[in-house]
């Protein structure tokens, strides 16, 4: 099914795409347009990964140069059952995190500065836990070639305002038209980035708390996210606004279309939803706050008082 969903999205991608190279150029326009999608599609299938990772600046670290974050990491790989990803962190203090890779064999996860250093260990198991569930899923390899190609589409939709062609007519789509195309285009590959994101963004959330056996510490991690989200602009996430819908919680400041056209379900609604399955399973104590002095043992032993998700 996930595959499907992706062949259905890059089609629906590749429409867009076609129809913007039509009303710059006819049907040469369109044609021309349907090359560059099909060699944009296989070039995102193998890089995607690796350009939005540097478009956000973070850097590869192992066991040695974040061992704490690293083991982290491994032993929710192990209990998802997946392969272990490279792990990356992201010099930015807006707490957040998203993961990538065309497979769970080639995936990565990253986190930003601010994440690490405002959530608890617990908050940060459920955040990497909802990331290793998107991996696997499969999401990851939906959500960065719909980053990149609609990237694509909005700025092919400028360079036809600057270059408007000629349709059979020569006459071009004209000034209207170019405009038009200029809002049209970006927006329809938005909506098509908003009808995958919701449902991926519930189904991650609800596998990742069974992962770690804890719902509420992920509905915690969300909150604090959410709060300082707002607080706390990215800056390069602003800059990059088709990148949002990668990301645990949408990194952009929340101003203007950023909500109208929201790539995420509702906050509070996620929340509820992982108390509900918290009260299914019986874990309904929240996560200790960061910075809180470490209890006697592990929270991976059941230092909050409860069962330790590892058994």
């Amino acid at each position: 099914m996930n595959y499907f969903r992706t062949a259905l999205l890059l089609a629906g991608l590749t429409g867009l795409f076609m129809g913007v190279g039509y009303l710059i150029g006819g049907g040469t326009g369109a044609v021309i347009a349907l090359v560059i999608a099909a060699a944009t599609n296989l070039f995102t299938y193998w890089n995607s990964d690796r350009m939005v990772l540097s478009t956000y600046g973070a850097h590869q670290v192992d066991r040695n140069s974040a061992p704490e974050l690293y083991d982290l990491v491994a032993e929710l790989a192990k209990r998802a059952s997946l392969p272990m990803p490279r792990v990356f962190v992201m010099d930015e203090m807006q707490p957040n995190a998203f993961a990538t890779g065309r497979n769970p064999e080639n995936a990565a996860v990253a986190v930003t500065t601010g994440l690490m250093q405002q959530l608890s260990r617990e908050e940060l198991a459920g955040v990497i836990a909802h990331e290793l569930a998107h991996i696997k899923h499969h999401d990851t390899l939906t959500m960065t070639i719909t980053a990149t190609i609609a990237g694509a589409i909005s700025m092919l939709a400028q360079f036809g305002m600057f270059f408007g062609g000629s349709r059979d007519n020569n006459n071009g789509p004209g000034i209207i038209g170019s405009i038009a195309m200029m809002i049209l285009a970006p927006l329809g590959a938005m909506l098509v980035q908003m009808a995958i994101s919701r449902t991926r963004e519930y189904a991650a959330d609800n596998y990742g708390a069974r992962i770690v056996g804890q719902p509420m510490w992920l509905a915690s991690a969300l909150a604090k996210i959410e709060n300082a989200a707002h607080q706390a602009p990215n800056m390069e996430a602003e800059r990059n606004p088709a990148t949002a819908h990668m990301f645990i919680i949408n990194p952009l400041s929340g101003h203007g279309v950023d909500n109208l056209f929201a790539t995420h379900p509702s906050t509070a609604n996620r929340i509820a939803a992982l108390q509900q399955l918290a009260a299914e399973l019986g874990t309904l104590a929240a996560p200790r706050s960061a910075g809180a002095s470490p209890p006697p043992r592990s929270p991976w032993g059941g230092s909050t008082g409860q069962r330790g998700p590892w058994g």
